[in-house]
């Protein structure tokens, strides 16, 4: 299978070449829905051969590029309790969120609901690595992320309890964690106000991190031994929504899913900020941002502000063997919109390197 082109991910590429998203935006009709009776999609991977991978509130959901479904369920833990949870919502039960393949293919979860990270083979045996970090608990784990060095970042919103506090206090106790490749584990950055998913540049030389409740996404330089420094804020400082979910493609831009707003924005390498797709309910939202601002927020204010094509939408995956197939991760939707995009995205560290 041929590579992806990726010719615009040449240093300086972004600056020299006209921006394939500028003037261009998500046509509406062309949005196809991929996957049935899914339950919070809310982080996706790919592979080149078209299958899709996607959190599921039971477990993880394969898609093969036919449109075969097939639940893997999380099977006993090491520690005798079930891990996988029908009821995914309910405080306490399992809630697979951020996902991602070590270098052996088995699937790393940031597990929102056990407050831990875990490891499940793809046919479902599944074991609890971390639930700790100097000797505290992890809090709330959000997203994992594997580099090209099989490294493993991951982001943990909030240490507060129950969790909900964080958004109404805008408490910036989020922190970024590395697991390097002998599987020690340890805080790289911390100080974020709700912080959610993260991705590295196309030379691994950035780490951009979603500050949900901060309304931002910063980026930090990564130094060869994982450590982060020169923290900075990309883009506007507040870009008028909640960032969720993002992923890179191959011109440098950041295309970034703002929750409860129901939008989809691009971050040029400039700092510009392209809305590509609004799917919002304005009258919904500007209550909730009413309350959002008084502290006073709650789950149904939440609820009121989905969308229609990717409820509460989440994260953003770039797929197909070309990687120009876009896919929309959601906490409220049952299947994945899906639409072409003119330029692709960065291949993730799971893929065949060109």
């Amino acid at each position: 299978m041929n590579a992806p082109d990726l010719s615009l991910a040449a240093p300086g590429a972004g600056d020299a070449l006209a921006n394939p998203l500028r003037g261009w935006q998500v046509d509406r009709a062309q949005i196809q829905s991929w996957g049935h009776g899914l339950q919070r999609p809310e982080c996706i991977l790919t592979e080149p051969d078209g299958t899709v991978w996607t959190a599921d509130a039971r477990g993880v959901m394969r898609i093969d590029a036919n449109g075969e479904q097939t639940l893997i369920r999380q099977q006993q833990g090491d520690d005798g309790r079930r891990l996988d949870s029908a009821a995914a919502l309910v405080m306490g039960g399992s809630l697979p969120n951020g996902i991602a393949f070590n270098r052996a293919g088995d699937i790393v979860i940031a597990n929102f609901g056990t407050d831990a990270i875990e490891l499940m083979t793809r046919d479902g045996a599944s074991r609890t690595l971390y639930t700790h970090i100097d000797g505290v608990p992890l809090g709330k784990t959000n997203f994992v992320l594997a580099d090209s060095q099989g490294r493993l970042w991951f982001t943990v919103t909030t240490r507060q309890v129950p969790w909900t506090r964080s958004i109404n206090e805008k408490t910036a106790d989020g922190y970024v964690g590395l697991i390097d490749v002998d599987g020690r584990i340890r805080i790289v950055a911390y100080g974020f106000v709700g912080t959610n998913e993260c991705r590295l540049d196309a030379r691994e030389e950035w780490l951009y991190v979603a500050e949900t409740n901060a309304l931002r996404i910063s980026k930090l330089r990564v130094g060869a031994d994982g450590s982060l420094s020169d923290r900075q804020v990309h883009g506007p400082a507040d870009l008028g929504g909640f960032p969720d979910g993002f992923a890179l493609d191959a011109h440098g831009n950041l295309w970034v899913t703002l929750i409860l707003t129901e939008r989809l924005i691009a971050i040029t390498p400039e700092g510009e900020v392209l809305t590509l797709l609004d799917d919002g309910n304005p009258a919904a939202l500007a209550v909730y941002e009413q309350h959002y601002q008084a502290g006073t927020t709650t789950p149904e204010l939440m609820g009121a502000c989905k969308g229609t094509l990717a409820p509460m939408m989440a994260s953003i995956a770039f797929g197909g063997p070309d990687l120009r197939t876009v896919y929309l991760g959601s906490l409220g939707g049952s299947t994945l919109p899906r639409f072409r995009s003119p330029v692709p995205g960065l291949p993730p560290a799971h893929w065949p390197r060109a």
